[in-house]
């Protein structure tokens, strides 16, 4: 294990732009994946494939975990060939998921007991940031554990909030991110449909909001991919069922009521009822009855 070592475990849209920064910052990169080949693949450009979290763990001192939820966190870390075990006292676990703020609240104590240090450290900007080192992190946790992986998350991120000393703060501004993405994305479709609906031309309503006071970047973002009919999943209808479902707990805990984000997250239900749970986020839209979507047959 060197001081430069770090590990990455997750190559999808927003890991492997990650570990690619971290690589171009001059670390050794170890990286694992369920998918061997997306690891494999990685290794060829530069970088070591490790077989499991456990092989991993055992190099670095520093590691990215860049899964889905809070569930696949549980199997990196404690399931078989797990990380946890392998980890050196002292090593820092980034944990980069949106998930419960009480759930991270809870995994900080679990690493404590185990000598290893952590950083609750969900992050945004999509893949495209991802690969030119330029997301945003929400990060907490404690000064240790800045120390020693401070470097690392300069290296991937242009924007790097510390918002205390322990986790949770860090998962519960992500959450309230997600409560605003998710609302925008669904009331930006629900506009775009209402003007299919209405015969406006989808590219002149586009380039008319873009310019407005409507506007909004999901607005601009999401609504390019419906003007060109391709919803190829860069965030999938299904991170926002589940994204926003985390929201409504949290806020559910402590009897806060939030009736947009309930109103977004039924939108996401419905769509991925169905059948659109795994096309990009965008494709809410299709859940809007007597429209005709850019690129649909005729």
């Amino acid at each position: 294990m060197t001081a430069s070592a770090v590990g990455v475990i997750g190559l999808g849209a927003m890991g492997r732009g990650m570990a690619a920064s971290l690589r171009r910052a001059g670390f050794a990169v170890h990286v694992h994946d369920v998918r061997s080949g997306a690891a494999a693949a990685f290794a060829a450009e530069g970088g070591t494939a490790c077989d499991t979290p456990a092989d991993l763990g055992a190099r670095c001192p520093v590691v990215v975990c860049v899964v889905v939820n809070a569930a696949q966190t549980e199997d990196v870390l404690f399931g078989q060939g797990g990380l946890a075990a392998a980890m050196a006292p002292g090593s820092v676990f980034v944990m980069c998921s949106t998930v419960d703020p009480r759930w991270s609240i809870a995994l900080e104590a679990r690493l404590v007991e185990r000598g290893l240090l952590y950083l609750d450290a969900p992050i945004s900007g999509g893949a495209a940031r991802a690969a030119a080192g330029e997301i945003t992190m929400m990060t907490s946790g404690s000064q240790a554990a800045y120390a020693k992986a401070g470097a690392v998350l300069d290296a991937m991120a242009a924007r790097v909030y510390r918002l205390g000393d322990r986790a949770g703060n860090g998962s519960t501004v992500k959450i309230i991110n997600q409560l605003l993405a998710g609302v925008h994305i669904a009331a930006a479709a629900e506009a775009m449909a209402l003007g299919l609906r209405q015969g406006v031309d989808a590219a002149a309503l586009y380039e008319v909001i873009t310019h407005s006071a409507g506007n909004s970047w999901m607005f601009e973002n999401r609504m390019a991919h419906v003007l060109a009919g391709d919803y190829t999943p860069l965030s999938a209808v299904d991170i926002f069922v589940k994204d926003l479902g985390l929201v409504l707990d949290t806020a559910r805990a402590s009897t806060h009521p939030l009736p947009l984000a309930s109103t977004a997250h039924q939108m996401f239900m419905q769509a991925s009822s169905a059948g659109h749970g795994r096309e990009d986020d965008s494709a809410v839209i299709k859940i809007f009855p007597g429209i005709t979507l850019p690129g649909a047959a005729a």
